[in-house]
């Protein structure tokens, strides 16, 4: 399973997933700046999961319909990024089999998983 991470997860987040043999493309380290719609495009062309903590993309599918892979919502505001981290490799081994083509939310004590 690939994933892409957009500029608002935390590097930790990043790096630990790769530590962890997930594979990952981060596009701050690709092309910062780009588009949501340039992000999700992407991620639909490489058939990997989007992780991001931009609640815009819920928009983009839920609104206005847009096709997806699979997105991953971090919501997990207020926590240090390396228990982010963690919190995040948690709901990733325990759920991954459940990510493609669902919008999931990770937040404090709850994964939801929402597919379309």
């Amino acid at each position: 399973m690939e994933f892409i991470a957009d500029e608002s997860i935390d590097k930790q987040i990043v790096d630990c997933l790769r530590k962890n043999g997930y594979t990952l493309l981060y596009v701050a380290e690709m092309e910062p700046g780009i588009t949501d719609e340039v992000i999700l495009r992407l991620a639909n062309q490489r058939k990997a999961i989007l992780l991001t903590a931009d609640k815009d993309f819920g928009e983009l599918v839920f609104r206005l319909n847009w096709i997806h892979c699979g997105i991953i919502l971090v919501r997990l505001a207020g926590i240090t990024p390396d228990k982010k981290a963690e919190i995040v490799l948690e709901a990733i081994k325990k759920h991954q089999d459940e990510f493609l083509s669902a919008f999931t939310v990770i937040s404090p004590g709850i994964v939801r998983i929402r597919k379309k």
